[in-house]
Protein backbone atom coordinates (compact mmCIF):
# COMPACT_ATOMS: atom_id res chain seq x y z
CA UNK A 1 0.00 0.00 0.00
CA UNK A 2 1.31 3.44 -0.95
CA UNK A 3 2.42 5.80 1.77
CA UNK A 4 0.46 9.02 2.08
CA UNK A 5 2.63 12.12 1.59
CA UNK A 6 2.53 14.86 4.20
CA UNK A 7 -0.67 16.88 3.88
CA UNK A 8 -2.58 14.26 1.92
CA UNK A 9 -5.92 13.08 3.35
CA UNK A 10 -5.30 9.63 4.80
CA UNK A 11 -8.35 8.72 6.92
CA UNK A 12 -11.89 9.71 7.92
CA UNK A 13 -14.02 8.86 10.93
CA UNK A 14 -17.19 10.13 12.55
CA UNK A 15 -18.77 10.15 15.99
CA UNK A 16 -22.41 9.02 16.18
CA UNK A 17 -24.77 8.76 19.14
CA UNK A 18 -26.50 5.93 17.27
CA UNK A 19 -23.60 3.88 15.93
CA UNK A 20 -25.82 0.99 14.83
CA UNK A 21 -28.01 3.45 12.93
CA UNK A 22 -24.94 4.92 11.22
CA UNK A 23 -23.69 1.46 10.29
CA UNK A 24 -27.06 0.60 8.78
CA UNK A 25 -27.26 3.92 6.87
CA UNK A 26 -23.78 3.81 5.36
CA UNK A 27 -24.00 0.09 4.79
CA UNK A 28 -27.00 0.78 2.55
CA UNK A 29 -25.73 3.98 0.89
CA UNK A 30 -22.05 3.09 0.39
CA UNK A 31 -22.09 -0.69 0.65
CA UNK A 32 -19.89 -0.74 3.74
CA UNK A 33 -19.37 -3.67 6.06
CA UNK A 34 -18.05 -3.24 9.59
CA UNK A 35 -15.51 -4.91 11.81
CA UNK A 36 -15.80 -5.59 15.52
CA UNK A 37 -15.93 -2.63 17.90
CA UNK A 38 -12.61 -2.08 19.66
CA UNK A 39 -13.64 -1.70 23.31
CA UNK A 40 -10.07 -0.74 24.24
CA UNK A 41 -10.41 2.36 22.03
CA UNK A 42 -13.92 3.60 22.83
CA UNK A 43 -15.69 1.05 20.61
CA UNK A 44 -13.99 2.43 17.51
CA UNK A 45 -15.38 0.42 14.58
CA UNK A 46 -13.77 0.26 11.16
CA UNK A 47 -15.76 0.30 7.94
CA UNK A 48 -14.72 -1.78 4.94
CA UNK A 49 -15.42 -1.72 1.22
CA UNK A 50 -14.57 -4.96 -0.59
CA UNK A 51 -12.67 -5.99 2.52
CA UNK A 52 -10.46 -2.87 2.56
CA UNK A 53 -10.53 -0.30 5.38
CA UNK A 54 -12.09 2.98 4.24
CA UNK A 55 -13.42 4.79 7.35
CA UNK A 56 -14.52 4.32 10.97
CA UNK A 57 -17.43 5.16 13.26
CA UNK A 58 -17.35 5.61 17.02
CA UNK A 59 -19.82 6.57 19.79
CA UNK A 60 -19.29 9.87 21.65
CA UNK A 61 -16.95 9.93 24.59
CA UNK A 62 -18.72 9.78 27.97
CA UNK A 63 -20.20 13.18 28.68
CA UNK A 64 -19.55 14.34 25.13
CA UNK A 65 -22.30 16.14 23.25
CA UNK A 66 -20.62 17.02 19.95
CA UNK A 67 -22.79 16.91 16.82
CA UNK A 68 -22.30 14.03 14.41
CA UNK A 69 -19.78 15.00 11.74
CA UNK A 70 -17.10 13.46 9.57
CA UNK A 71 -13.50 14.29 10.44
CA UNK A 72 -10.80 14.23 7.77
CA UNK A 73 -7.23 13.38 8.83
CA UNK A 74 -4.14 14.66 7.03
CA UNK A 75 -0.97 12.57 6.96
CA UNK A 76 2.04 13.73 8.92
CA UNK A 77 5.46 12.15 9.47
CA UNK A 78 5.65 13.92 12.86
CA UNK A 79 2.38 14.77 14.64
CA UNK A 80 4.18 16.75 17.36
CA UNK A 81 5.86 19.00 14.78
CA UNK A 82 2.61 19.46 12.85
CA UNK A 83 0.80 20.39 16.09
CA UNK A 84 3.38 23.13 16.69
CA UNK A 85 2.89 24.41 13.13
CA UNK A 86 -0.89 24.47 13.69
CA UNK A 87 -0.48 26.63 16.78
CA UNK A 88 2.07 28.99 15.22
CA UNK A 89 -0.15 29.41 12.13
CA UNK A 90 -3.09 30.57 14.24
CA UNK A 91 -4.95 27.27 14.54
CA UNK A 92 -6.38 25.77 17.71
CA UNK A 93 -5.53 22.33 19.07
CA UNK A 94 -8.65 20.53 20.23
CA UNK A 95 -6.65 17.44 21.16
CA UNK A 96 -2.91 17.48 21.76
CA UNK A 97 -0.87 14.75 20.03
CA UNK A 98 -2.08 11.45 21.45
CA UNK A 99 -0.59 8.06 20.74
CA UNK A 100 -3.25 5.46 19.94
CA UNK A 101 -1.55 2.25 21.01
CA UNK A 102 0.65 0.93 18.21
CA UNK A 103 -1.72 2.26 15.54
CA UNK A 104 -0.33 5.80 15.30
CA UNK A 105 -0.54 9.31 16.75
CA UNK A 106 -3.49 11.65 16.27
CA UNK A 107 -4.17 15.36 16.65
CA UNK A 108 -7.52 17.17 16.43
CA UNK A 109 -7.46 20.83 15.48
CA UNK A 110 -9.42 23.76 14.13
CA UNK A 111 -8.07 26.05 11.42
CA UNK A 112 -8.40 29.81 12.06
CA UNK A 113 -11.65 30.21 10.13
CA UNK A 114 -13.30 27.39 12.09
CA UNK A 115 -13.14 24.08 10.16
CA UNK A 116 -12.21 21.04 12.27
CA UNK A 117 -9.72 18.45 11.01
CA UNK A 118 -7.37 15.76 12.23
CA UNK A 119 -3.72 14.85 11.76
CA UNK A 120 -2.51 11.26 11.65
CA UNK A 121 1.04 10.00 12.04
CA UNK A 122 0.79 6.37 10.99
CA UNK A 123 2.02 3.43 12.97
CA UNK A 124 0.46 0.06 12.27
CA UNK A 125 -2.65 1.82 10.91
CA UNK A 126 -1.47 3.28 7.63
CA UNK A 127 -4.78 4.89 6.62
CA UNK A 128 -7.10 4.25 3.70
CA UNK A 129 -6.61 0.86 2.08
CA UNK A 130 -8.31 2.12 -1.08
CA UNK A 131 -9.42 5.50 -2.44
CA UNK A 132 -11.19 6.81 -5.51
CA UNK A 133 -13.26 3.67 -6.02
CA UNK A 134 -16.93 3.07 -5.19
CA UNK A 135 -17.38 2.80 -1.44
CA UNK A 136 -14.17 4.67 -0.65
CA UNK A 137 -13.00 8.23 0.03
CA UNK A 138 -12.70 10.28 -3.16
CA UNK A 139 -12.13 13.98 -2.37
CA UNK A 140 -12.54 16.71 0.25
CA UNK A 141 -13.16 20.44 0.28
CA UNK A 142 -12.70 23.06 2.98
CA UNK A 143 -15.78 25.32 3.08
CA UNK A 144 -14.95 28.64 4.75
CA UNK A 145 -16.28 32.19 5.01
CA UNK A 146 -12.74 33.54 5.48
CA UNK A 147 -10.69 32.02 2.65
CA UNK A 148 -7.70 34.29 3.23
CA UNK A 149 -7.25 32.90 6.76
CA UNK A 150 -7.74 29.31 5.67
CA UNK A 151 -5.38 29.65 2.70
CA UNK A 152 -2.57 31.18 4.74
CA UNK A 153 -2.97 28.53 7.43
CA UNK A 154 -2.99 25.53 5.10
CA UNK A 155 0.13 26.66 3.24
CA UNK A 156 1.98 27.27 6.51
CA UNK A 157 1.11 23.91 8.07
CA UNK A 158 1.47 21.58 5.07
CA UNK A 159 3.82 21.57 2.03
CA UNK A 160 1.11 22.49 -0.44
CA UNK A 161 1.22 23.96 -3.89
CA UNK A 162 -1.88 26.03 -4.71
CA UNK A 163 -3.82 26.71 -7.87
CA UNK A 164 -6.91 28.82 -8.44
CA UNK A 165 -9.78 27.53 -10.57
CA UNK A 166 -10.72 30.02 -13.29
CA UNK A 167 -14.49 30.39 -13.83
CA UNK A 168 -14.17 30.49 -17.62
CA UNK A 169 -17.38 31.18 -19.54
CA UNK A 170 -19.71 29.43 -17.09
CA UNK A 171 -22.07 32.09 -15.67
CA UNK A 172 -22.82 29.85 -12.69
CA UNK A 173 -19.11 29.91 -11.78
CA UNK A 174 -18.83 33.70 -11.91
CA UNK A 175 -17.60 35.00 -8.59
CA UNK A 176 -16.69 31.53 -7.33
CA UNK A 177 -13.58 31.47 -5.15
CA UNK A 178 -12.15 27.95 -5.38
CA UNK A 179 -8.58 26.77 -4.92
CA UNK A 180 -6.95 23.36 -5.20
CA UNK A 181 -4.08 22.25 -2.97
CA UNK A 182 -1.58 19.69 -4.20
CA UNK A 183 1.46 17.82 -2.91
CA UNK A 184 4.43 17.11 -5.12
CA UNK A 185 3.07 19.19 -8.00
CA UNK A 186 -0.28 20.14 -9.54
CA UNK A 187 -0.61 16.65 -11.00
CA UNK A 188 -1.37 15.39 -7.47
CA UNK A 189 -4.30 17.46 -6.11
CA UNK A 190 -5.38 16.48 -2.60
CA UNK A 191 -7.81 19.13 -1.33
CA UNK A 192 -10.22 21.83 -2.51
CA UNK A 193 -11.07 25.09 -0.77
CA UNK A 194 -14.40 26.84 -1.42
CA UNK A 195 -15.58 30.21 -0.13
CA UNK A 196 -18.99 29.93 1.51
CA UNK A 197 -21.47 32.39 0.03
CA UNK A 198 -24.87 33.66 1.05
CA UNK A 199 -26.43 30.36 0.01
CA UNK A 200 -25.08 28.89 3.26
CA UNK A 201 -27.26 29.71 6.30
CA UNK A 202 -25.26 31.69 8.89
CA UNK A 203 -25.70 28.97 11.51
CA UNK A 204 -23.67 26.50 9.41
CA UNK A 205 -20.04 26.75 10.60
CA UNK A 206 -17.03 26.29 8.31
CA UNK A 207 -16.42 22.60 7.70
CA UNK A 208 -14.64 20.03 5.55
CA UNK A 209 -16.89 18.24 3.09
CA UNK A 210 -15.87 14.62 2.55
CA UNK A 211 -16.78 12.99 -0.78
CA UNK A 212 -17.29 9.24 -1.08
CA UNK A 213 -17.21 7.56 -4.50
CA UNK A 214 -20.34 5.69 -5.60
CA UNK A 215 -21.21 3.71 -8.76
CA UNK A 216 -24.32 5.87 -9.35
CA UNK A 217 -24.92 9.26 -7.74
CA UNK A 218 -28.68 9.31 -8.22
CA UNK A 219 -29.10 5.82 -6.78
CA UNK A 220 -26.98 6.76 -3.74
CA UNK A 221 -29.07 9.91 -3.16
CA UNK A 222 -32.32 7.95 -3.42
CA UNK A 223 -31.05 5.34 -0.98
CA UNK A 224 -29.86 8.01 1.47
CA UNK A 225 -33.22 9.77 1.35
CA UNK A 226 -35.07 6.50 1.87
CA UNK A 227 -33.01 5.95 5.04
CA UNK A 228 -33.70 9.39 6.51
CA UNK A 229 -30.92 11.38 4.86
CA UNK A 230 -31.47 14.89 3.47
CA UNK A 231 -30.37 16.18 0.06
CA UNK A 232 -28.88 19.69 0.17
CA UNK A 233 -27.32 20.13 -3.29
CA UNK A 234 -27.42 18.27 -6.58
CA UNK A 235 -27.17 15.82 -8.11
CA UNK A 236 -25.06 17.96 -10.43
CA UNK A 237 -22.90 17.09 -13.42
CA UNK A 238 -19.31 18.35 -13.59
CA UNK A 239 -16.02 17.57 -15.35
CA UNK A 240 -15.02 15.72 -12.16
CA UNK A 241 -18.14 13.54 -11.94
CA UNK A 242 -21.81 13.67 -10.99
CA UNK A 243 -22.12 14.62 -7.32
CA UNK A 244 -24.52 15.57 -4.56
CA UNK A 245 -24.25 16.94 -1.01
CA UNK A 246 -26.29 15.36 1.79
CA UNK A 247 -26.61 14.91 5.51
CA UNK A 248 -27.25 11.51 7.03
CA UNK A 249 -30.13 10.78 9.40
CA UNK A 250 -28.03 12.02 12.35
CA UNK A 251 -27.03 15.30 10.71
CA UNK A 252 -23.49 14.50 9.54
CA UNK A 253 -22.68 16.17 6.22
CA UNK A 254 -21.09 14.19 3.39
CA UNK A 255 -21.10 14.08 -0.40
CA UNK A 256 -21.27 11.32 -2.99
CA UNK A 257 -19.69 11.39 -6.44
CA UNK A 258 -19.82 9.12 -9.48
CA UNK A 259 -16.42 9.88 -11.00
CA UNK A 260 -17.18 7.73 -14.04
CA UNK A 261 -19.88 10.13 -15.24
CA UNK A 262 -18.09 13.34 -16.26
CA UNK A 263 -19.56 16.25 -18.23
CA UNK A 264 -17.81 19.23 -19.80
CA UNK A 265 -14.20 20.30 -20.09
CA UNK A 266 -11.83 20.52 -17.15
CA UNK A 267 -11.57 24.11 -15.87
CA UNK A 268 -8.40 26.09 -16.38
CA UNK A 269 -6.13 26.31 -13.34
CA UNK A 270 -3.61 29.05 -12.60
CA UNK A 271 -0.93 29.18 -9.91
CA UNK A 272 -2.02 31.09 -6.84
Amino acid sequence: MAEFPEGAPCWVDAMFKDVEGAKSFYGEVLGWTFGDASSEYGNYTQAYSDGKAVAAVVPPMPGGDAPSQWCLYFASPDAEATAEKIKSAGGQLMMEPMQVGSFGTMVLAKEPSGAVFGVWQPGEHRGFEKTGEPGAYAWAEVFTRDPEKADAFLKEVFPYGVQRMEPGDDPEAAGMDYKIYSVGGPQNPVLGRMRMGDEFPPEIPPYIQVFFAVPDCDDAVATAQSRGGTLHFGPMDSPFGRFAALTDQQGAAFAVIDMGKTTGEMPKMTDA
